[in-house]
């Protein structure tokens, strides 16, 4: 990632704090940390380490995998890519 001037970090970390306060997100990290609570009870802390729970998949995998979408990349993914009609 490039460096930020102090100004656009200020911005960035603005427009981040209120993307993760969406409805949606909020729900995202609740189920998140449930899943993880139940995980790390079933299978150990260990086990966690360096996955992340995959919302569309339901099941945990490896933060590469998760945030890579599953080797498909992110430009395809979610609804903003959708054609609009005008």
């Amino acid at each position: 990632m490039p460096y930020l001037s102090p100004q656009a970090k200020r911005d960035k970390a603005k427009r981040d704090l209120k993307a993760a306060k969406t409805p949606a997100r909020r729900k995202k990290k609740a189920e998140n940390q449930r899943k993880r609570r139940a995980a790390a009870k079933k299978h150990g802390v260990s086990w966690l380490k360096g996955k992340d729970y995959d919302h569309d998949d339901k099941r945990f995998e490896s933060v590469k995998a998760n945030r890579g979408n599953d080797g498909n990349g992110t430009k395809k993914e979610g609804n903003k890519n959708k054609s609009k009609k005008k």
